[in-house]
């Protein structure tokens, strides 16, 4: 009698191979966050099973493998920095630089400062005649974040003004100036000393210290931006830059993660 058509079963490796296929490549899970500067492998892997952790927006299991150059990985809703090729410059910018990518004036830009390749942009602005610390990046998501006033991510100025700045002043730029674009957001302002201000402000309006201590009366002579978000260095001096290292990087997605908040 002839034999029955059966469906056909591959062999078991063959079945086993196709399965493999089929599986996540890459790295573990707690390895990448390891190495990104979220502690021993142990403390990420309670990272994960906390559940803390997404790939590509699923929250994540040990045992997980993710492919650093296509996965989206986050942490409590902050972007892990692994696409390969994002870097991350702080600079200190000095006066007389422009902060563009050129200039038709031929004046010395912030980009001729660091490295030609790969090619980055000052995140923000600071106007020729002002100093301090300045971001580059070719990371557009971060940069378009930290640029953004609904992030609320802060920035702190040194200001030399002209006079003792009184207390209605201080009072003023503290609740909001009138600009001819506006009133300004509440500011964080204090006088360490005499013709001395400290102020924090969240926007990025064109020349907005400048014009708010104008506004009061107390013109600025020297403007030094000593802080963005919760990065400072006043060992670097001026003209000469950095790379962020990985806990101040995770630390500014972090200050760009905040959405809606506002200084008090």
């Amino acid at each position: 009698m002839p034999v029955p058509d059966r469906e056909y079963e591959p062999p078991l490796w063959e079945q086993w191979k196709s399965a493999s296929a089929d599986l996540p490549q890459g790295e573990r899970l707690q390895k990448v966050l390891s190495s990104h500067g979220w502690g021993s492998r142990r403390v990420c892997e309670d990272i994960i099973a906390d559940g803390r952790v997404t790939v590509n927006g699923e929250v994540a299991v040990l045992g997980r493998r993710v492919d650093v150059e296509v996965d989206r990985v986050e942490v409590d809703g902050v972007p892990l920095g692994t696409k390969a090729g994002l870097v991350y410059y702080l600079l200190n910018k000095p006066t007389g630089v422009v902060t563009t990518a050129s200039d038709p004036q031929g004046r010395r830009t912030v980009v001729q400062i660091t490295p030609a390749e790969p090619r980055v942009y000052p995140v923000g602005r600071l106007d020729v005649a002002t100093e301090g610390l300045l971001l580059l990046t070719n990371d557009g998501e971060l940069a378009h974040k930290l640029a953004h006033p609904s992030h609320g991510v802060e920035k702190e100025y040194l200001a030399e003004v002209e006079g003792n700045v009184g207390g209605g002043a201080l009072r003023a730029l503290r609740d909001g100036v009138e600009l001819d674009d506006g009133v300004t957001a509440p500011a964080k302002v204090s006088q360490p000393s005499p013709g001395m201000l400290r102020i924090t402000i969240h926007e990025g309006r064109n020349r907005q210290v400048r014009r708010m201590c104008e506004a009061v009366g107390h013109p600025v002579t020297r403007l030094v931006r000593v802080r963005i978000g919760p990065l400072r260095d006043a060992k670097l001096r001026p003209g000469e830059w950095r790379e962020l290292e990985q806990h101040e990087l995770k630390a500014l997605m972090e200050a760009a993660a905040g959405g809606t908040r506002r200084i008090r």
